[in-house]
């Protein structure tokens, strides 16, 4: 009998069980569970030092030297420049060739922080960039030594200006992180291609797409309080 939307078939101890779409839901929600599992764990592992790794270059490449300022921009424009998907290719089968081997989800970490820290490292480098001359003016007149302007004026005024896109970013991510079905690890993608292909239904795929929209949302929700928090100036 071929599924339908309102009935499925499922293979189950070598008997045809059939469902209807409730018992489906129920039915593979532990292995869409594992799938989210995955994509929370690299979330959860990647999100706060890309922050703070975008954020820390930032500051250097907007005030460091010369050389160093160089040496970031080579790093942002070769992790903005090329596909993430590219990246995550290289560091899963591209470094066994010269004999390097990592975990699947640390190589995954690594990626995502370093192409989420490259974004961070220019929207923060933009926000320095943007404050108004007239601060830096204002410091000099006083005689405030740079280090201590740039700690107490100028970079609490910078992560104002840079949290709104960041935050943009932070949200990205949790659908950038899909990518890695494409590399053979075990996301919500990847289990609801996996079980969409068994079972013949569209269903998986519309589970996947509500979790999806569900996490986007609750991040939505979670830095447009921390971005409101942060850039309030009552």
């Amino acid at each position: 009998m071929e599924p339908t939307f309102a009935a499925i078939s499922v293979s189950l101890g070598g008997s045809l069980i059939e469902m209807n779409i409730f018992e489906y839901i129920v039915f593979i929600t532990p292995q869409m569970s594992e799938g989210l599992g995955t994509t929370l764990m690299i979330y959860a592992l990647t999100i706060l030092p890309a922050l703070l790794l975008g954020f820390a270059l930032g500051i250097v490449k907007a005030n460091g030297p010369a050389p160093v300022k160089g040496l970031l921009g080579v790093y942002t424009w070769a992790w903005r420049g090329t596909p993430l998907l590219l990246q995550l290719m290289i560091m899963k089968f591209g470094l066994r060739y010269i004999g390097v081997i990592i975990p699947d989800i640390l190589g995954a970490v690594i990626v995502f922080t370093l192409n989420m820290g490259a974004y961070i490292t220019e929207i923060m480098r933009g926000a320095i960039q943007s404050v108004d001359k007239g601060q830096y003016e204002a410091c000099h007149a006083l005689g405030i030594p740079r280090g201590r302007m740039m700690l107490r004026v100028i970079i609490p005024q910078s992560i104002r200006i840079a949290i709104p896109p960041a935050c943009s970013e932070a949200i990205n991510l949790v659908k950038d992180v899909a990518i890695i079905a494409v590399i053979g690890m075990q996301d919500i993608l990847r289990v609801a291609n996996q079980i969409t292909q068994r079972d013949h239904t569209i269903i998986p795929y519309i589970y996947g797409f509500i979790v999806y929209l569900l996490l986007s949302s609750l991040l939505v929700k979670l830095f447009g309080r921390l971005e409101k928090r942060f850039t309030s100036y009552d």
